[in-house]
């Protein structure tokens, strides 16, 4: 538990480490987070299997980006609108669609990823971050 709670210290995005779209997804929000305030994990990870547990997920839920933030768990497109929110630039501005109901927001969200394998395409295993990438993984 002690290790949970040193985890929980910085948000961990919780990602399909076969999917092209979520390890772009993952690229892109590194790229605007400079200060490392989040670190990331794959779902196939011991750790995403750990965390999926640890909330009651179901398997089915490796189709949704998660996001752990001070022990709290954000689920689909509350995860995607929390992630955002800590990002550098404009992308904070998205948050303002959390006033669309979740419903649509989830039903959009569904939508996209259901298809994603299909637009996007599937590789055989996780990604492998570049030793520079590596500290903000978590195994």
């Amino acid at each position: 538990m002690a290790a949970d709670r040193a985890l929980d210290d910085k948000p961990i995005v919780l990602f399909d480490g076969v999917c092209n779209l979520c390890n772009g997804s993952v690229l892109f929000i590194i790229k605007r987070d400079p200060h490392a305030k989040l670190r990331f994990a794959s779902l196939q990870s011991e750790y995403g299997a750990e965390q999926m547990r640890r909330f009651k997920l179901p398997p089915s839920a490796l189709n949704s980006v998660l996001l752990i933030k001070n022990g709290h768990l954000f689920k689909k497109s509350n995860a995607v609108l929390e992630i955002a929110r800590m990002l550098n630039g404009l992308w904070p501005g998205m948050y303002a669609f959390k006033i669309v109901p979740l419903v649509i927001r989830d039903f959009i969200y569904d939508w996209i990823a259901k298809n994603r394998y299909c637009w996007f395409g599937k590789k055989e295993e996780c990604m492998i971050p570049t030793p520079e990438m590596k500290a903000r993984f978590v195994n």
